[in-house]
């Protein structure tokens, strides 16, 4: 098959950018509100460069994002269409741009900008009399994605938008009027024939848009302007001294997804059906150029939230790209300074997400691409941890955890951290010998550090991991946070596993979790330990709770105590909760992985069981998308259906093993 020529760039430099671009749209009450960690930027110059053998002279067309020159072997070549004579030369061509990502696309017979094209950001680079580049310069893969026309550069990438209407309005006012989306969107608000000045209120709830004084995004719009994206359901515009308008709409942006590979799912319980359509629909709009915490607040990349987007996305559409530009954007640029988003527990989960995009994909080549900036940021993780060998947050660092309805110190050694720290050194491990390359940490360092925590943390009498070391004393106090993650990283041994579900997370003495960020894993936990008609439950309760509330997408907190208004209040603002946060879709993950029963068993579902299980349902059927295709899944109390588009599986129903072959249907009587 003949390549084709596509927009080639230094690798992360992309993601670093648009992550720039996207991260600082975030607004209230019409300020510009950056993130609070530190932002990489680009490289400003960078050369590409490739040897090639030609037959007969060749002439290429070159296009460039900024200011470029080209060498033939060392000779600078004027700009504009080129002849390479025939024979072996090296291309090498120097662009610079300091607006966006220098990127080159190149289109001959036989010579294209594609992959194996090597580029470097010039450092510690040095030129000979012939223009040949010797010394320490480190030269890469350069990097491509879809940009496959010389017209359509990086720089242009946009997501797509549909026009929609609101599905009703009321006067509020002799000057101002309410409208109604009938659920949250996000996207660009239009206001058609405007003359004179308007100023508009988003809310995603009625009562935030109304609150004219509260509201937490708003923007002032005359005659020929245009308004950045937002999220709303509710919009209420006020028109100033004689201002008219002649209609409203917006324009809904949104993230493409490939029918090929949408997963689908209902079951004989139509409160659970409409939980995990919500869910999909609050991941299809948190689901952007990266996958981003919440479309209102704070539209920023965060590596806790994203780690979860990244396994709910493999239980829905399963896109692979926006997991490699949110980890690339996470990562960004040497020397490492900070955690990622400056806290030390998200600097774990991003280690963590590289083996998940792996065991879902079997893409090595990311891995090698990725190896360099785990080792540097691993080195800054370990160049901070206390005598013990143990992560203990610094000055500079923030402990997160989550948010919490109790009290609970989040200083000293903590439990939770030391089990996320241990998982990511066992991540680094594995990845080292899946890559074949020398890394320092031993699997015998590894493994001491898993005694270690046992040994200061773990209760036997209680059959729970204590919470935390202060000031040189145990914190006898105990959480679910490093109990769950003790049972879902398999770091407590399989006998502990039951005895810690019953005693700490089904123990109603322990405090309760009142996030969908922590119930992501506190719901896994119990469903690996058998517990899946208390998960139905939870998700009925609890997720049903906020559709009973009028969500039509998952909140960023729900605590079923708190009452009106009060649902709509956080960080101490009336309006300040997101009512559309991508951790509150996780009922796609646990639905998928643990009811339907789908997981890969190998890499990129070379192998992969089916383990469905019903808790309680009289039937389900549903859909997993995988690199090739679909997994279906039907059950009911008498029959077992399962086929898939490739791979070679395992059907597992009680203590049946059945295989099922690549492209085939097979049905099981269950009686």
């Amino acid at each position: 098959m003949e390549s084709k020529a596509t927009w080639i760039w230094f690798p992360g430099d992309f993601e670093v950018w648009l992550g720039n671009r996207f991260n600082n749209r975030r607004t209230e009450r019409g300020a510009m509100f950056p993130p609070i960690w530190k932002q990489d930027s680009h490289w400003p110059t960078v050369v590409f460069t490739r040897d090639v053998d030609l037959p007969e002279a060749e002439t290429v067309n070159i296009a460039a994002e900024g200011q470029y020159n080209l060498a033939i072997d060392g000779h600078l070549q004027a700009p504009g269409p080129c002849t390479i004579p025939a024979g072996r030369h090296t291309l090498a061509l120097k662009v610079w741009n300091q607006a966006t990502p220098p990127a080159l696309y190149i289109d001959g017979p036989t010579v294209k900008t594609d992959s194996t094209w090597l580029t470097t950001c010039e450092d510690k680079i040095w030129i000979d009399e012939h223009g040949m580049a010797h010394g320490s310069g480190i030269y890469v893969p350069a990097a491509s994605w879809c940009f496959d026309s010389a017209d359509c550069p990086p720089s242009l990438y946009r997501l797509p938008t549909t026009p929609l209407r609101p599905v009703g309005s009321e006067a509020v006012s002799a000057t101002a009027r309410l409208y109604d989306f009938g659920r949250e969107v996000f996207g660009f608000l239009r206001l058609h024939g405007l003359q004179g000045t308007a100023r508009i209120y988003y809310g995603e709830s009625r009562e935030e848009a109304l609150d004219t004084a509260r509201c937490e995004t708003l923007d002032t719009l005359s005659t020929g302007g245009t308004l950045g994206s937002k999220a709303f359901r509710h919009v209420c515009i006020e028109t100033l001294a004689d201002s008219t308008y002649a209609d409203v709409t917006m324009d809904f942006e949104y993230a493409p997804s490939d029918p090929s590979r949408c997963a689908s799912f209902s079951c004989s319980d139509d409160e659970l059906n409409h939980i995990w359509r919500v869910a999909a629909y609050t991941l299809e709009l948190t689901t952007r150029e990266f996958f981003c915490d919440g479309i209102k607040r704070d539209r920023w990349t965060w590596s806790g939230d994203a780690i979860q987007s990244y396994l709910m996305n493999y239980y829905l559409h399963f896109d692979t790209e926006c997991v490699k530009r949110t980890i690339r954007q996470l990562r960004g640029k040497d020397p490492v300074t900070a955690h990622i988003n400056t806290i030390m527990d998200y600097t774990f989960y991003w280690f963590k997400s590289i083996a998940d995009y792996y065991a879902y994909t079997a893409d090595r080549a990311f891995l090698a691409e990725m190896w360099p900036k785990m080792v540097s940021l691993m080195d800054y993780v370990l160049g901070r941890v206390n005598a013990d060998g143990m992560a203990e947050g610094q000055a500079d660092d923030w402990i997160f955890v989550d948010w919490t309805d109790f009290p609970m110190h989040k200083r000293g050694t903590l439990a939770f951290e030391q089990i996320l720290l241990w998982k990511a050194l066992e991540t680094m491990r594995a990845i080292a010998d899946l890559l074949g390359t020398d890394w320092h940490m031993t699997s015998k360092r590894v493994e001491a550090l898993r005694q270690s925590i046992d040994k200061t943390f773990w209760d036997g009498g209680r059959h729970a991991y204590l919470h935390a070391i202060e000031d040189g004393r145990l914190n006898p106090q105990v959480t679910k946070f490093p109990n769950i993650f003790a049972i879902i990283y398999d770091f407590a041994a399989d006998a502990e596993k039951a005895l810690i579900a019953n005693h700490v997370l089904l123990n109603p003495d322990v405090p309760a979790i009142t996030t969908p960020y922590m119930r992501f894993y506190e719901l896994e936990a119990l469903c690996q330990t058998g517990h899946h008609a208390d998960v139905l439950h939870q998700l009925k309760a609890y997720w049903g709770g906020m559709l009973r509330l009028g969500a039509t997408t998952f909140w960023e907190k729900y605590n079923p105590a708190e009452q009106g208004t009060d649902h709509l209040a956080m960080y101490g603002r009336p309006y300040g909760k997101s009512l559309c946060h991508a951790w509150g879709a996780s009922p796609l993950y646990i639905i998928g992985k643990y009811m339907l029963g789908v997981r890969p068993t190998q890499p990129g579902y070379a192998q992969y069981e089916v383990r469905p299980t019903l808790a309680g349902l009289q039937w389900m059927k549903g859909d997993v998308p995988t690199p090739f295709g679909l997994i279906h899944v039907e059950l009911d109390g008498s029959r077992c259906t399962v086929s898939s588009d490739g791979g070679r599986g395992t059907l597992i129903v009680g203590d049946r093993q059945i295989e099922i072959p690549p492209k085939q249907t097979i049905h099981t009587d269950l009686q």
